[in-house]
């Protein structure tokens, strides 16, 4: 049993990891901000970003749609997989 005075080290504490949410809604506003149109933008997203994106429930509603087949996040279209990180894209 170890005395009061030999406690293990501490931890570091792990870094907090920003939901693909917020990161891909700060990019957005940045492009658009620097002149991009959103409907000029794509996001490519790695499989694991899009799932976590459609099951984020501090998304409201208004914020994400699938219309026609295609997903849209803040009216960005999105296409899923075929990249190793997650990008915006403007035209």
């Amino acid at each position: 049993m170890r005395s009061t005075s030999e406690r293990a080290p501490a931890r570091p504490p792990t870094p907090q990891r920003v939901s693909p949410a917020l990161r891909l809604r700060e990019q957005i506003e940045k492009a658009e901000a620097g002149g991009a149109d959103r409907d000029q933008m794509t996001l490519r997203l790695t499989l694991g970003d899009a799932s976590l994106l459609k099951r984020d429930p501090g998304i409201a509603v208004s914020d994400i749609s699938f219309d026609g087949g295609t997903m849209r996040y803040l009216g960005v279209k999105v296409q899923e997989g075929g990249v190793a990180e997650s990008e915006l894209v403007t035209a």
